[in-house]
């Protein structure tokens, strides 16, 4: 039975990596599609490509340590794994079908955490005790910290692209934003892969360590890191362009330069937070990069209307994942 379970957790775990990756392509396109740099299609490609190339050079797993203790060890079983992947996919398919950009890492999380939460409440333990408050505050404060830091790193580099830039002409530069934004785009893309896909590697490793496959502090399998990668590039393939229409024209109208400062900044950025074991959302980052290159043309470029929804979409992923996952644990605690 435990075998069977582990490999019904892998899977699904796999098929989050897939669906993060077509939930957050517009992370990484949005802005080269509607600037028409490429066609949606190459686009896609060109993403995906990246995504996976960040196996190459992100080998320390940091943010995959972090995940994996989310959740106190006493308290992770692969029944609770399994409650925590069905919530979070649950609700990423749904904010997708409404095209919401939602984090699909704080899906992850919330999920895992109210999972773990309805495990301690089920052998009579305080549900706090089941969590890990350190990592838990940390993505709480980047749900904040992370669009902030991206809206503030696009301005900066904003300003310095126009300065060095304010003596050529209009069509020139054009030119020459919309060459730079394939390698802002491809940087975005390579980060957005080593950020998110470590989310799920390190689901499948404490699943493992559950299952008594792996004693806790054993090196990761390397087919571990490569499933995730080639999943989340598989993903990107797929597209997402429910959520590429609200990133890439509803937010603000972004033109090349603009693609050129939003996604270095959100590469920048998720580079930062990687480096330090932080779960960032790519989602959150870049549309605080976007928002950033909309305030400085002036405050009423940005559709504060949509913002504002998505903000309310970001304070209620984890809750309301975390909610999602205690219901999923309680019905599957009936059968096992």
């Amino acid at each position: 039975m435990v075998t069977t379970l582990l490999v019904v957790v892998i899977v699904l775990a796999i098929a989050f990596d897939y669906i993060n990756g077509f939930h957050d392509a517009a992370n990484s396109i949005a802005t080269i599609v509607s600037t028409k740099v490429l066609s949606p299609f190459q686009a896609v490609l060109w993403a995906a490509v990246f995504n996976f190339a960040a196996y190459f050079y992100f080998t320390d797993h940091k943010v995959a340590n972090t995940i994996a203790k989310t959740v106190v060890e006493n308290f992770i079983t692969l029944e609770v794994i399994l409650a925590g992947l069905l919530a979070a996919i649950t609700w990423n398919l749904f904010t997708w079908w409404f095209g919401i950009p939602s984090s699909s890492s704080h899906t992850l999380i919330g999920g895992f955490a109210g999972a773990g939460m309805a495990k301690a409440a089920s052998m009579g333990a305080g549900i706090m005790s089941a969590i890990n408050l350190a990592p838990i505050l940390k993505v709480v404060a980047f749900i904040v910290l992370a669009p902030v830091i991206g809206m503030v790193i696009s301005v900066i580099i904003s300003i310095i692209i126009l300065h060095i830039s304010k003596n050529a002409r209009p069509s020139v530069a054009e030119k020459w934003f919309k060459r730079l934004q394939l390698i802002s785009s491809a940087a975005l893309s390579f980060t957005h892969g080593g950020n998110d896909a470590q989310k799920v590697m390190g689901i499948i490793y404490v699943s493992m360590v559950a299952s008594n496959v792996l004693n806790t502090g054993d090196p990761m399998p390397e087919w571990i890191p490569i499933s995730c990668y080639a999943a989340i590039a598989l993903g990107t393939m797929s597209g997402g362009w429910k959520i590429v229409k609200t990133m890439g024209s509803k937010i603000t109208k972004v033109n090349a330069f603009e693609g050129v400062a939003a996604e270095s900044a959100g590469a920048v950025t998720l580079g930062i937070t990687e480096h330090f074991g932080i779960p960032v959302s790519t989602t959150h980052t870049i549309t605080g990069s976007i928002v950033g290159v909309g305030l400085l043309k002036r405050v009423s470029a940005v559709r504060w209307g949509v913002t504002v929804s998505l903000l309310w979409a970001w304070v209620l992923t984890i809750p309301v994942s975390a909610t999602l996952a205690a219901i999923v644990f309680s019905i599957i605690h009936l059968f096992f």
